[in-house]
């Protein structure tokens, strides 16, 4: 049997992973632990190799990371700190320290989306837990990605991850947070009129209305399962590369 793909789910409050095979089914039971806080690249790395070390063998390697990531390198981290993460080659590291399989790196909210859309028309994935991740496609190939958690929401200027995170579920309570809910849906529908909706996250099984058409809660699960998508995609072009197809 062909060796499977690792696919890896990095969120604010856990770590998950598991080898799946190329339709995105699981080749093993899911890994949990939970995040540290801090966590620094170096214990991130740690954490990792021992969460997958039970996994059986692998010879590929995608991973969700909360944030913005480009060209296998991570340009923010919100829920692990910005600070130490700021332009650090994870994708690289990673497969040095898993053993060299190769690595595919993408918004965990995007790759939640390759596994939850239908692939046609403007679908728009949200993930509520730890903070509010979000991803749009059209057709099923991801939009350049939009850090739209960090952009105001509320009348007094909380951005998504303040209006909506798991801090202000904490402190608000469910009845309030779900009326949150509903503000932020009416407020992507007027931003981005998407034909489709799918909210995933840990969180989103406590939303408690009956949703407007088009929008559906979908499997947590889809962090691992988006894996095997990413990898049904050509490699990106490395920026050398892209520069000397440019003047060829």
């Amino acid at each position: 049997m062909k060796p499977g793909i690792l696919a890896i789910d990095v969120g604010g409050t856990g770590l998950k992973a598991a080898v799946i095979d190329d339709r995105g089914q699981m080749r093993s039971d899911r890994q949990r632990v939970s995040t540290p806080h801090p966590c620094p690249p170096k214990l991130f790395l740690d954490t990792i190799a021992a969460l997958v070390k039970p996994l059986p063998e692998f010879d590929r390697i995608a991973i969700g990371f909360p944030g913005v990531v480009r060209d296998g390198r991570v340009i923010t981290a919100p829920n692990l700190g910005t600070e130490d993460w700021a332009g650090f080659a994870l994708a690289p590291a990673l497969s040095k320290r898993l053993g060299g399989a190769p690595v595919r790196m993408v918004n965990d909210a995007e790759m939640q989306g390759l596994a939850l859309v239908d692939g046609s028309g403007l679908e728009l994935v949200v993930t509520l837990g730890t903070g509010v991740g979000t991803a749009l496609l059209q057709d099923g190939v991801p939009a350049p990605h939009l850090e739209l958690a960090h952009h105001p929401l509320s009348k007094g200027g909380k951005t998504y991850d303040e209006y909506l995170g798991n801090v202000a579920y904490e402190k608000i309570g469910k009845k309030r947070w779900n009326k949150r809910v509903k503000r932020m849906l009416e407020v992507l529908e007027i931003l981005l009129h998407p034909d489709r909706i799918h909210i995933s996250g840990g969180n989103a099984k406590r939303i408690d209305f009956e949703l407007p058409k088009g929008v559906t809660i979908a499997s947590n699960d889809a962090g691992i399962e988006g894996g095997a998508a990413l990898w049904r995609k050509p490699a990106a072009k490395r920026p050398a590369a892209r520069r000397a197809a440019a003047r060829s």
